[in-house]
């Protein structure tokens, strides 16, 4: 009787391991955009080299005031059309969906200057 239960014993500590494992390769990650410089101009490179999954988070932090967040299509995005919802609290935050994502300035001249981005979520 007492193999029966080693045997059961292990199973339940093997799943609560694979259980375990699974959240963890699940977890989602904040990512700050712009890292220490913030949601400002010239921040369009910074999605480069990283690899974003459904569910992180990105945040935009800013003056409140002085930029916005535009969450906008890709032709919108490639002509710096600021259509699309807007954000202005400064501290934005936007769950990643699988798929791309475009975000801009809407302030007039910031999109140009390099204040979008583009993320791939996979």
């Amino acid at each position: 009787m007492s193999g029966k239960l080693e045997g059961s014993a292990i199973f339940l500590v093997i799943l609560m391991v694979l259980f375990i494992t699974s959240q963890i390769a699940n977890a989602s990650t904040a990512y700050n955009v712009g890292d220490s410089d913030g949601w400002t101009l010239g921040v369009s490179n910074w999605p480069n080299g990283k690899n974003f999954k459904a569910g992180d988070v990105l945040v935009f932090k800013y003056p409140k005031g002085v930029h916005n967040v535009v969450i906008v299509n890709k032709a919108n995005y490639d002509n710096c059309n600021a259509s699309g919802k807007t954000l202005t609290s400064g501290n934005d935050r936007i769950t990643l969906k699988k798929g791309d994502a475009y975000f801009i300035c809407g302030i007039a001249g910031h999109c140009d200057g390099g204040q979008k981005i583009a993320v791939t979520a996979n």
